[in-house]
């Protein structure tokens, strides 16, 4: 039997196979925190990108003050958000003080998680009496409100950059303790830890070698919470007049500054700056839900 050659098909009605198709550039939670957090620079370098030095007095007009949004100086300076009541550029004093705000923020946060996590993997690891007493502490400091305790603080130590920070710290060290310790007392009953305990690692090796590791997801998430937060208690403080001092304002006292004009028709030397403040802390908080997504196991599922 012979075989006969195989028969030509027609054209393929669907045309020629394109190939595979690239994938569409989707943008990762990754991706959305780099994103956001490059916006910061400005604040960063506002002395490279303001068009005035707010504090500089030799820059400072008084004929200036208290000019609308929009209003063009003697010397052809514009003056994009208005002038304050001693002449210094809105937008300028606005950068100058969202870099403070956000130095203020972001160190106390940090040095707070290093005392927090500290102290809970500390409590969670050994146990016992070690454990009760660091727990108590931490109930007793979050049984109290963060505004007063911060308010009892500053009334004591006095005004400055420093002693605000130091204030926070103190504030906020409990949050990363509870978390760290919740986080650890689920990992110290796995086997790797068992087995590192066989080996006769040292305990301090175990803790910040092979337990903190692995409890660090929870607390990257808080800190970005932590830092919004200190962010709104040390504008809270400086609106109060117990922040920081005159020399070196943040938002919260740009906002008190020009609290006094509100009523007057001058909205712009409050509501600017609490407009920066507002999106500001909502920025972080958008950082701490993405930074909660990539570092979710199940959100990749």
């Amino acid at each position: 039997m012979s075989l006969s050659a195989p028969t030509a098909l027609g054209p393929d009605p669907l045309g020629p196979d394109p190939g595979p198709r690239p994938l569409p550039d989707v943008e990762t939670p990754l991706r959305r925190v780099v994103r956001e957090f490059s916006q910061s620079w400005l604040a960063l370098c506002a002395p490279l990108v303001t068009p005035q030095n707010p504090y500089d007095l030799m820059q400072l007009d008084i004929l200036d003050g208290r000019l609308p949004p929009g209003s063009v100086s003697a010397t052809g300076m514009t003056y994009w958000l208005g002038t304050d009541e001693q002449g210094r550029d809105m937008l300028s004093g606005i950068l100058y003080g969202l870099r403070i705000s956000l130095g203020v923020g972001v160190s106390s946060a940090l040095f707070a998680a290093l005392v927090g996590t500290t102290l809970g993997l500390i409590a969670a690891y050994a146990g016992g009496r070690t454990e009760s007493a660091v727990m108590r502490i931490v109930d007793l400091q979050l049984s109290f409100p963060s505004i007063l305790v911060a308010l009892m603080i500053l009334a004591f130590l006095g005004k400055g950059v420093m002693n605000v920070v130091l204030a926070l710290i103190i504030v906020e060290w409990a949050a990363y303790a509870r978390t760290a310790r919740g986080t650890a007392l689920v990992e110290r009953r796995k086997e790797y830890i068992e087995a590192a305990e066989c080996l006769a690692i040292p305990r301090w090796r175990i803790l910040f070698r092979h337990l903190l590791p692995n409890c660090l997801p929870p607390l990257i998430v808080i800190v970005t919470v932590q830092v919004a937060r200190a962010i709104a208690l040390e504008a809270t403080l400086s609106f109060l007049g117990l922040g920081v001092p005159v020399t070196e304002p943040s938002l919260g006292l740009l906002i008190a500054n020009g609290y006094q004009y509100m009523l007057s028709g001058k909205f712009w030397m409050s509501f600017y700056p609490g407009v920066a403040l507002l999106i500001t802390i909502v920025a972080i908080n958008l950082v701490g839900d993405h930074l909660r997504d990539v570092l979710n196991p199940r959100s990749h599922s």
